[in-house]
């Protein structure tokens, strides 16, 4: 799945956010076309990750591409 650098980011971003940790702001434009592939959501508290999210970031950070 190819992914923009912004998207990356974002995705990473809901990463850490889903770790608690704290975050910077997420690009909204990013954030709506990770909700189009599935891989985040909108819900009360923002923008989360959803399960597809993590495992599209599992599966680029297994490629050894950063």
């Amino acid at each position: 799945m190819g992914l923009t650098p912004g998207q990356l980011a974002a995705l990473k971003n809901l990463a850490r956010k889903k770790a608690g940790e704290a975050v910077d702001w997420i690009n909204i434009a990013d954030a709506r076309g990770l909700t189009d592939l599935g891989l985040a959501e909108r819900n009360g508290g923002g923008w989360v990750i959803t399960t597809d999210g993590l495992s599209a970031l599992a599966s680029h950070e297994g490629k050894g591409v950063d």
